[in-house]
């Protein structure tokens, strides 16, 4: 559960979001002064804090100064009224992740809160390189970038020698292959790892609002612009601005983006001020990037000073000996992440999830087995369970073996010929299969069989004549046919 702290001297504006922010789930502290919440922040360690600009004693800029002393990759939002505006923004360049006005808009609020809280997550989360995952925390503020075949061995080293540079990395691979843990592995090895991770997804922005997301906008510059807006770029200032499915840019911003890495300088909408950065650029991409240029959907001079270095991603049907470690990775992270024991998957389950081909890579794999445990019912995961989550068709080799699956089809087929009378018919299904299968197990002996089954033996005439079934024959669960006619 995300912690939140809020700091405002308005008794009756931090009961408001304590409230508004328990109901959406987050724990919440609050103080009505400087000196009380840093005290707070040291005692509880927050993941977000929200602060006023304007408070007796202590005012918003020292407070902001003091708290990121306490805990620098906290993200912390300023709270302001029109007239302090540029107090805001001055917090906003010093490394705030951004300010809100009063009075607020609540949907806005929350989804800056929502962003604010992965952004924090982003940077405090530790992304570990290769091995087996087995030394990892399989949870809480710990990842792990898991595989020990040669394609994985390159990654890490790329990774390894890129990080301690200031250079430009293009981060290439199938949707599901990793691309964003590659992100931040190379951002928490590198010099730049006290200072902002902004991450920017191009294709989760509507395209109307990418522009200014980036770039920030002036007063005035568009109908709805009351103030200046810090965009993530300068939010960014000193730190690693993440680009996430760039191939995806419209060609404009591409434009901008060019005088972004070639000046190191951006101007926001409406403006004429050049504004000097200092960030470091990550791209990401599951897009074929040279038939784009070659569509004029992408531009060839941006696409070389992105690959100043490539890092490729292999899908997961090229190293699949990594899917047993990955898949004993995902079951204890996902188990402890549900609160209950891990439990282990049975040879043939591993097997079958090693035949996979995995189109959607690293990602479904770890969806899969998030749902079998949330499905999970006892014993070791199964081949059966495992092919029904992909959707596969997969018969045990003994088909008496799993009469809840056998009873499953049945249920399925009968469904599919929209037979109105299911439950008769199952129970009449189910009885013609046990009398089978008791007359088998007894070798035709009718006296033996009808004992088994704790019946008469008039009774079990009665009924294998109503079943029609004929000593010696044995029935299978989803036959339709009249076996006295076989």
């Amino acid at each position: 559960m995300v912690t939140i702290l809020i700091v405002d001297d308005d008794d009756s504006l931090r009961a408001s979001f304590e409230k508004l922010l328990a109901a959406e789930g987050y724990r919440v502290h609050s103080a009505a002064n400087g000196l009380e919440g840093i005290e707070l922040a040291k005692r509880l360690k927050p993941d977000l804090a929200i602060i006023d600009m304007k408070m007796p004693g202590m005012g918003g800029l020292e407070l902001f100064g003091r708290l990121k002393e306490v805990a620098s990759l906290m993200p912390v939002i300023v709270m302001t009224a029109y007239g302090t505006t540029e107090t805001a923004i001055k917090a906003t360049k010093m490394g705030a992740f951004d300010y809100v006005l009063k009075p607020f808009d609540i949907p806005a609020l929350l989804r800056l809160i929502g962003q604010a809280a992965e952004a924090g997550r982003f940077m405090k989360s530790t992304v570990t390189l290769g091995g087996t995952g087995a030394g990892a925390v399989p949870g809480g503020d710990e990842e792990s970038i898991v595989g020990i075949s040669p394609a994985m061995q390159e990654v890490y080293k790329s990774i390894g020698r890129v990080a301690a540079s200031d250079a430009t990395v293009l981060i290439r691979g199938e949707s599901g292959t990793g691309k964003e843990l590659a992100a931040r592995a190379i951002y928490q090895h590198s010099n730049r790892s006290g200072r902002p991770f902004v991450v920017i997804n191009c294709v989760a922005i509507p395209e109307t609002l990418l522009e200014s997301e980036l770039f920030g906008y002036e007063r005035g510059a568009f109908t709805g612009a009351t103030h200046r807006k810090i965009g993530k770029i300068e939010q960014a200032n000193g730190g690693t601005l993440f680009l996430d499915e760039i191939g995806d840019m419209p060609l404009e911003l591409q434009t901008k983006i060019l005088r972004l890495l070639q000046e190191r300088s951006i101007e926001r909408i409406g403006g004429r001020e050049t504004i000097p950065v200092d960030v470091r650029i990550i791209a990401a991409t599951n897009r074929d990037l040279e038939g784009a240029i070659k569509e004029g959907r992408f531009r060839e001079d941006i696409y070389y000073r992105l690959k100043v270095v490539t890092l490729a991603l292999p899908p997961l049907r090229e190293r699949k000996g990594d899917i047993a470690l990955l898949t004993d990775y995902f079951l204890r992270r996902h188990a402890l992440e549900l609160g209950m024991a891990n439990p282990g998957i049975s040879q043939e389950g591993l097997k079958l999830l090693g035949s996979y081909e995995w189109p959607g890579n690293v990602r479904e794999l770890s969806n899969v087995i998030q749902k079998l445990l949330i499905f999970h019912r006892g014993g070791a995961i199964t081949q059966e369970s495992i092919a029904r989550s992909l959707g596969q068709d997969v018969v045990s080799e003994d088909p008496w073996k799993d009469p809840e699956e056998i009873i499953r089809r049945w249920v399925r087929g009968r469904l599919e010929r929209r037979e109105d009378d299911l439950f008769e018919r199952l129970l009449d299904e189910c009885s013609r299969v046990i009398l089978s299968e008791a007359l088998a197990a007894t070798e035709g002996n009718r006296s033996q069989a009808a004992r088994l089954l704790g019946i008469s033996r008039p009774t079990l005439h009665a009924r294998m004549d109503k079943y029609g079934i004929t000593v010696g024959a044995r029935i299978n669960a989803g036959d339709t046919e009249d076996p006295a006619k076989q």
